[in-house]
């Protein structure tokens, strides 16, 4: 009568448990399992939902499912005296905290993910188009980056990117307005901007549909005290090849090493095509530049990234490069959920997470290895070209650079007399 009762007070809790939308993306075999090892082990709630993250996280990282690890630790210590329950999921954890610490391990196979089929849709309404990058912080160094939302949405399919947290409809909108937008947009003609336009969606992803990049283009024109950037992880350069540009636009790539770009940016252009963009870009007179954003930590990373490295420093010249950033994987909670959600094949969970201003990251040891690696690869431009962290603290700076701006005032100041200098230069040639 009592584990009758004990039943029905499991199954209660269970059923409360079973609708959360986390573990209802499990495959049905997995969420049975769960069901009879939370009943057999009167596992709580939080047990439940600790071993549905590791199972998740688990299927994502291409490991040998829960099932079959407890299984085998059920086996081992089933024989042995103590808690049973206790045991297994201390050596889960402790096996899922391990594969979090050290380097992750790509293989050389290409995970097979479907494309996603966005919605395109016309965004006429009254939001705001300008405005403050929306990662900007008073916790980190900041470089005060203003931004043009001609595009909100992406469906290049990174799979560690946070718009998909900001838009959660899945749609891509792009601005049929955009230019009366950008007209109404009152700068301060003593004061100097640099204004990027690759923060709520690839810059380039979409082409000049609605008209967004003559949009932008007809804005850096009517205003020669912003430089304005495009971000992107396309090839897609045939607008910007086929009309007159104005010199005060930069393009910059963001740049991985290829076997990162064929597991974790799906849809984008190869690391060759990037590159060879912004060459092409680069031989019209366009300062371009590029953003090593977001750094991995894996067993081949040094080799891969300073490979790299050495093909920008023999492809380009540091006086049409106007600036590098380094950044690196960091998430808010909500898109830690949303990654769990969606389940597709990505390491970019299998990071040893710490709070990193409100947010998670790398702690710093691994921050100072992967930063101080590009960084020291870029040695023959140390003092040609303007580097900078994206939404890092004050100590990698230090730790890395050997120096840091006192404020996030001066350290726009810095990025934009530098690439404006660049600008000149490339005018004047």
């Amino acid at each position: 009568m009592k584990s009758l009762e004990i039943k029905k007070d499991y199954n209660k809790k269970f059923s409360d448990f079973s609708h959360s939308k986390l573990f209802q993306k499990l495959d049905p075999s997995l969420q049975k399992f769960i069901r009879l090892a939370g009943e057999s082990q009167r596992l709580t709630y939080q047990e439940l939902l600790q071993i549905t993250e590791i199972a998740i996280d688990f299927n994502m990282w291409g490991e040998p499912s829960i099932e079959e690890q407890w299984n085998a630790l059920s086996k081992i210590h089933h024989s042995k005296n103590g808690n049973t329950k206790k045991a297994i999921l201390k050596n889960l954890k402790n096996h899922w905290l391990s594969l979090k610490k050290n380097p992750s391990v790509f293989k050389t196979d290409k995970p097979k993910v479907k494309s996603v089929v966005r919605k395109v849709k016309n965004n006429s309404n009254n939001h705001e188009v300008y405005g403050s990058c929306p990662v900007a912080s008073e916790k980190t160094v900041c470089c005060n980056l203003m931004t043009i939302d001609a595009i909100q949405g992406c469906g290049l399919g990174c799979s560690y990117c946070s718009i998909q947290t900001f838009y959660e409809d899945g749609a891509i909108g792009i601005e049929s307005d955009l230019a009366e937008k950008l007209d109404k947009i009152q700068l301060d003609p003593n004061k100097q901007y640099h204004i990027g336009s690759g923060q709520s969606s690839d810059s380039l992803a979409m082409g000049n549909r609605n008209g967004v990049l003559g949009a932008q283009l007809d804005f850096a024109r009517k205003n020669p005290n912003i430089i304005l950037e495009f971000k992107t992880k396309t090839k897609n350069i045939d607008y910007f090849l086929s009309v007159d540009l104005p010199q005060n636009i930069m393009v910059c790539w963001s740049l991985n090493p290829q076997i990162i770009i064929d597991h974790e940016e799906h849809f984008t252009a190869t690391l060759k095509q990037r590159l060879h963009a912004a060459r092409l870009l680069a031989d019209k007179g366009v300062i371009v530049g590029f953003h090593f954003h977001p750094i991995f930590y894996y067993d081949n990373f040094e080799k891969d990234y300073t490979d790299i490295v050495q093909t920008i420093l023999s492809t380009f010249s540091s006086n049409g490069v106007g600036m590098i950033s380094l950044g690196t994987l960091t998430f808010i909670k909500p898109a830690i959920k949303n990654l769990r959600s969606l389940g597709i094949s990505s390491k970019v969970l299998q990071i040893p997470m710490v709070d990193a201003a409100g947010k998670y990251s790398y702690p710093l040891h691994i921050k100072e290895k992967i930063f101080g690696a590009v960084w020291k690869a870029f040695k023959p431009w140390h003092n040609k070209v303007f580097f900078y962290f994206c939404m890092e603290d004050r100590k990698l700076w230090e730790s890395v650079m050997g120096k840091c701006y006192n404020t996030n005032d001066e350290f726009e100041d810095a990025l934009f007399s530098s690439v404006s200098g660049k600008i000149k230069n490339i005018r004047i040639n």
